[in-house]
């Protein structure tokens, strides 16, 4: 979505591997204050994801410009899907890009595992965060990941 434009314009949105030309920006990218206890910072995520190599890091990129960062995967000893970052870098929050890349995200997601569901986690007071997962038909699974974070899941439909 372009700023002051209406909607997201899913067909300029892409999700793409982090490179070494689009490292710098996905370096960059910050929560908006109040947000930073919600997620890692890039940098962790990308070191995480060094360490356990079934994690995928991508940049959310609207054209050229890296707009957010998400990482996916399955826990090597598990069957679950997980859905274990999204961020949307402070400039561009309110434009409407976290509910387009969700949505994407989810469609990769299910047809990249062949799931029938996804999981993600989050910290009971990120109400943000959570009406729009809820909106995606995401629900609590009464669980708890070992950071104390509300486990949340995604099933899919037929």
């Amino acid at each position: 979505m372009r700023p002051g434009g209406e909607g997201a314009d899913r067909g300029a949105l892409a999700i793409q591997p982090v490179t070494a030309e689009r490292l710098p920006a996905v370096l960059a990218l910050r929560v908006a204050p109040g947000q930073e206890g919600f997620i890692e910072t890039t940098a962790q995520c990308l070191a995480e994801a060094a360490e356990e190599p079934t994690w995928r890091p991508v940049a959310l990129c609207d054209g050229g410009q890296v707009v957010g960062f998400a990482m996916y995967g399955r826990f090597h000893n598990r069957r679950r899907v997980w859905l274990d970052r999204l961020l949307i870098d402070r400039a561009y929050q309110g434009r409407g890009y976290g509910r387009a890349f969700l949505g994407l995200l989810l469609e990769r997601l299910f047809a990249e595992y062949r799931c029938d569901s996804i999981y993600l986690s989050l910290f009971d007071d990120n109400r943000q965060a959570l009406a729009l997962y809820e909106s995606f038909g995401f629900v609590s699974t009464g669980e708890r990941d070992t950071g104390g974070e509300a486990v949340m899941r995604l099933r899919r439909t037929p």
